[in-house]
């Protein structure tokens, strides 16, 4: 069937999977009874709340969610309607309160969740009118579209395997915290409601959206959960607003969600409870129920929290591969977002404050022992709380169809597989990678081979075509690691190589790169042959052999086709793609300029440009110059306003090779434009950099003619010395 078409053969399909789901000889009337009563309960209150609202506020009083394109999105999602004022609300109430029917049966149970999930909605939308709904850590109510498209995709593609909806009061906080960690252990996204989150909390488990454990808060606002999926399906699933059989069929098929509930339920809760059967979500409750209150495969009784989780993913149909990782902490996608501040980490390497590096390497069978992990040099309980140390991780693979190309690319996957870690932090790559380990995971247990175990398991699990065996060193001996260091650097050094003399002109298309898209949802890199990913490690070839490797991973192809503007780099197909996959917020970006529409920028950039209007050119910083720059902020500034994914004229992350690129900030003259950097990377760019001026006609002092931090700090005190220079962006045309 065509997708977004309805026909009664489509929807007899549909319905074809409640069958067999109640003996009609004697169906659970009680139990319809209660999801009755409960649907009149919600709606009546629903009723009053919007009368109420209506006398006070009049029918035209603009009403909302905060944080949202989809207007209520329940609503819309099933029937189409935008809703945008209190009084069109009156007849949708109504026509909900109406599809309510008094003869008790599986099917009118189902619709009476259909209401009830109205009501909610409604009932929430007013409290966020009155300002009701101020939510303080760890609640968070209803979640905006940006944690929507953050893991949306994830969501419905099973990166995230379902969403699991915990309501109630579990028997003990104990209880409770077993079943959420299995879960987050698993990577599900969870939702609260009522008394579970306070079990949360006194459990001490980790709450809120960088964990994708979201306590929405209490009564209707479970509501939250129901909206965050049908939005999933709106964003995602391609379903036009108003189809809800298509709606109803792509939530039972992708979102994969379930209902657990804890506790007592009363009539508010079970009619609750259909509106999550309405869209093909089973409900399982932890207590034993009498015949009468059973539906098989919907409505299930499973008193052993043991057992609890098994069943509702033997019910779901979720089948899920389990990895087992021999390290003392939980490795699961659930914890990629979390943060460790500095009063919670206990060690860290890298991140310019001390020297690190990250290294894979294809090496031969003989030349390695499978599984090994060795640490040289101190282990955690030898160092001292809050350290700061040098480090670096060399991984060794073979694989009978491995390829010097896919070190590279396996070697960027590092950032992943880490962050996978409950209590792990990475960030960056090469050797300027930055990696936390907070205290908490330490008192777990952590060790250093624990580094190697993890990515043992993940490389193996996550590329069985290409590698076979794998062996990990950690090194934490100073002088090993600072030795070491230039060895990694040579290797960095060879595969960039490898893209000279590649031109953008030569070939047809592009490649992009979304692996920052964890802490930058909004961002995507365009990876061209003379533009690298802003961290420094992607190249195109790198994209290119991840892409053989991983058809459907974050390095995608961008075909060139829709030249709008060739100076600037501007293609229509190359816009295409960054709108779609910067979830809709990014329309257009150019390749060649810095001034108009440039590329976003995540986080793990190796510079940031920033523009200098009184030397009419651009000043570039790196993560490793602490100092203050002529734009009047340091690098950790800048980085704030550059960084998460946003377009911002006139400032852009990228790597430091991109400076001697042929296309660098070409549409706004190139090097020219330079007028001060660290003098660190002027002399890590070297006679590269000079080769380069004099390609450019610029001659071979050019170079001499950009100030650093010798020569000052701030514009006023640099612009004397490119005057005395005779620096050529002061006689080039306006940047602004």
């Amino acid at each position: 069937m065509t997708e977004g078409v309805r026909t009664k053969e489509w929807e007899k399909t549909f319905e074809e999977i409640y069958e067999g789901a109640v003996d009609e000889a004697s169906p659970p009337l009680p139990l319809f009874q209660k999801v009755y009563d409960g649907a009149i309960i919600a709606t009546s209150y629903a009723e009053i709340m919007l009368s109420q609202a209506i006398r006070r506020y009049g029918p035209e009083q603009p009403v909302k969610y905060p944080a949202t394109g989809y207007y209520l999105p329940v609503i819309r999602a099933l029937s189409g309607e935008d809703v945008t004022k209190l009084g069109e609300l009156v007849p949708i109430l109504n026509r909900m309160r109406n599809q309510i029917k008094e003869e008790l049966n599986f099917y009118n149970a189902r619709l009476c969740g259909e209401s009830t999930a109205y009501a909610a909605e409604i009932i929430e939308a007013i409290h966020y009118l009155k300002g009701e709904r101020l939510h303080v850590d760890p609640w968070t109510g209803f979640l905006g579209d940006p944690v929507v498209r953050r893991f949306g995709i994830l969501l419905v593609d099973w990166t995230i395997p379902g969403q699991a909806v915990l309501v109630g009061k579990a028997r003990s906080t104990e209880e409770l915290a077993k079943i959420v960690s299995d879960l987050q252990a698993k990577g599900f996204m969870i939702f609260m409601s009522y008394e579970v989150v306070d079990q949360a909390v006194e459990a001490g488990l980790k709450l809120g959206i960088d964990f994708i454990t979201f306590p929405t808060g209490n009564f209707t606002q479970v509501i939250h959960a129901v909206n965050y999926a049908l939005r999933a399906g709106l964003a995602f699933g391609g379903i036009t607003p108003g189809l809800r059989e298509d709606q109803r069929d792509y939530q039972r098929r992708r979102v994969r969600a379930f209902v657990l509930h804890f506790g007592e339920r009363d009539e508010v809760q079970i009619a609750a409870h259909f509106a999550a059967i309405f869209l093909g979500f089973p409900v399982l409750v932890d207590h034993e129920l009498p015949e009468d209150e059973q539906i098989p495969n919907w409505y299930i009784p499973c008193p052993d929290y043991d057992e609890l989780v098994k069943v509702a993913l033997e019910v779901r149909g979720i089948k899920l591969k389990i990895l087992d990782i021999p390290v003392p902490f939980t490795v699961a996608p659930a914890f990629e977002g979390e943060a460790i501040r500095k009063k919670d980490m206990y060690l860290e390497f890298g991140g310019a404050r001390t020297t690190s590096w990250e290294l894979v390497r294809m090496v031969n069978e003989d030349e390695l022992e499978d599984g090994k992990v060795e640490v040289v040099g101190p282990d955690v309980d030898e160092i001292e709380e809050g350290s700061a140390i040098d480090a670096g991780i060399y991984v060794k693979i073979y694989g009978r169809k491995m390829q010097e190309d896919f070190e590279s690319v396996l070697e960027r996957r590092i950032h992943d597989f880490v962050n996978y870690g409950e209590g792990l932090w990475h960030t960056g790559q090469r050797n300027i990678a930055w990696y936390r380990v907070s205290k908490d995971c330490v008192a777990k247990g952590f060790k250093m081979r624990h580094f190697g175990d993890l990515l043992i398991a993940k490389f193996k699990d996550e590329f069985p075509a290409i590698v076979d065996r794998v062996e990990v060193t950690v090194y934490t001996d100073s002088d090993k690691v600072n030795e070491l260091v230039e060895e990694a650097q040579q290797v960095y050094a060879k595969r960039d190589e490898r893209i000279a003399g590649l031109t953008d002109e030569a070939v047809e298309e592009f490649y992009s790169c979304t692996l920052c898209q964890s802490f930058a949802p909004n961002h995507v890199c365009v990876v061209s042959p003379e533009r690298l990913g802003l961290c420094g490690a992607v190249n195109w070839l790198d994209g290119k052999a991840s892409n053989e490797i991983d058809p459907t991973g974050p390095n995608q192809p961008i075909k060139k086709e829709g030249v709008v503007d060739e100076e600037k780099g501007i293609w229509e197909s190359v816009n295409e793609f960054v709108y779609i996959n910067t979830n809709r917020n990014i329309e257009e970006c150019s390749m060649y300029s810095f001034i108009d529409r440039p590329m976003t920028s995540c986080g793990c950039f190796e510079c940031i440009m920033a523009i200098v209007p009184e030397a009419n050119g651009v000043m570039i910083t790196t993560r490793e110059h602490g100092g203050m720059t002529p734009c009047g902020m340091n690098f950790s500034t800048l980085a704030g306003s550059v960084g998460g994914g946003v377009q911002t004229p006139g400032f852009m992350g990228h790597g430091r090779a991109y400076i001697l690129s042929r296309k660098f900030i070409s549409a706004e003259g190139g090097l020219a434009r330079i007028v001060w950097m660290p003098k660190e990377l002027k002399e890590w760019l070297g006679d590269d950099l000079k080769k380069r001026a004099e390609e450019e006609g610029l001659g071979a002092d050019f170079v001499d003619k950009i100030a650093d931090e010798t020569v000052g700090e701030t514009a006023e005190e640099i612009l004397p010395f490119l005057e005395e220079k005779g620096h050529p962006a002061l006689t080039l045309d306006p940047l602004m």
